[in-house]
């Protein structure tokens, strides 16, 4: 059995008591040991979050009259809208490319010189 041998705490080096299964010393050396884990790629994924969040918000204050609605590159911009991030991408039967950042997406129109906001209420 295990009871002869002595568990350690990955954390803090500890003895733990408690439960065979028992991997930490207490709940704040888990948590400390899992956020040191997990701090350089939650860094990044959270940064990318956060831009795809503004990006969602932006769409969504500019297209919400009518669900769909044209916008200049410029007004999307000036609101602080990044390009390089989206969630996911659809393609049209005749191969229109909207681009989505969760539900709220857009699609260029080359005609035109403008965006076309949609929004996919597919998932609502």
């Amino acid at each position: 059995m295990r009871d002869n041998l002595t568990r350690k705490c990955p954390e803090c080096g500890d003895e733990i008591i408690g439960r065979a299964d028992k991997k930490f010393c207490s709940d704040q050396c888990r948590n400390t040991y899992n956020n040191r884990l997990n701090s350089d790629a939650s860094n990044t994924v959270r940064n990318i979050n956060n831009i795809l969040r503004k990006n969602r918000r932006i769409l969504q204050e500019l297209n919400k009259q009518s669900g769909k609605t044209m916008v200049t590159k410029d007004t999307l911009l000036s609101s602080g809208f990044n390009f390089t991030y989206h969630t996911h991408t659809y393609t049209t039967k005749k191969g229109d490319i909207y681009q989505f950042c969760y539900e709220q997406g857009y699609l260029f129109i080359e005609d035109k010189n403008l965006y076309l906001l949609v929004t996919n209420k597919e998932n609502e």
